[in-house]
């Protein structure tokens, strides 16, 4: 188990701003209301402006009609998204994954192998397990779509690949569940490390500077009597 991903200090502050931010990037915001300029109708005035005894009015548009326009209500230009630098967001998922592994959520398998894909076979592996019938996410090293379709029907358990691991996914899901290679995609997906600038060999053509020489100003002195 690698310490950099799994033995990291939790930070109440930085999960709840990563988790804040994946909710709301996540926000559609398709709620709209049409305003008096976008209502159908409204083009003829409703009576005359005097003699009838009643309220002057202009359009049927108007707010104070039934079926007429909405002030200030729902725009679906409305922007929800937030942003979040990203080795704060890879931190607070090494942070929930370490928060798994402190709290005896995580089941490391050596492998899963399926004879058939089966809904009846990954139950039974699933009921031998301590997660049992709770709310499990089950991580593979890649696209198995035998244990991907034998898992489906399974109402307590999502699969997802190592790869896309997120923040949500591994809060949402009490126990998370995965084989030994996925341990590997997880630290090549997420921890890898970085090349520092001085082994970087940068090859380039060496470039000749010309340097010019300025002729010298001349210096006017000026004699100051006393």
């Amino acid at each position: 188990m690698p310490e950099e991903i799994f033995s990291v200090a939790e930070s109440p502050d930085l999960i709840y701003q990563a988790v804040l931010t994946s909710t709301a990037n996540q926000r559609s915001g398709t709620a709209k209301a049409k305003d008096r300029a976008e209502v159908r109708g409204g083009g003829r005035k409703p009576w005359r402006q005097k003699g009838t005894g009643r309220a002057r009015h202009g359009s049927r548009r108007s707010p104070l009609w039934k079926g007429g326009g909405v002030t200030f209500g729902p725009v679906a230009d409305r922007v929800f998204k937030k942003k979040i630098n990203k080795k704060m967001k890879r931190k607070a998922l090494f942070m929930a994954l370490s928060s798994k592994v402190k709290n005896n959520l995580l089941i490391l398998l050596d492998e899963i192998r399926l004879e058939k894909p089966k809904t009846k076979e990954m139950a039974g592996i699933f009921g031998k397990l301590p997660c049992g019938q709770s709310k499990s996410l089950l991580a593979l090293p890649g696209m198995e779509k035998d244990i991907i379709r034998a898992a489906e029907n399974l109402s307590q358990v999502r699969t997802i690949q190592a790869k896309d691991l997120n923040l949500l996914d591994v809060l949402s899901f009490k126990y998370l569940v995965m084989p030994q290679k996925a341990i590997e995609v997880i630290k090549e997906t997420f921890a890898k490390e970085k090349v520092e600038k001085s082994q970087v060999e940068e090859v380039k053509a060496p470039v000749k500077k010309e340097v010019k020489v300025s002729a010298k100003k001349k210096v006017k002195t000026i004699k100051v009597k006393a």
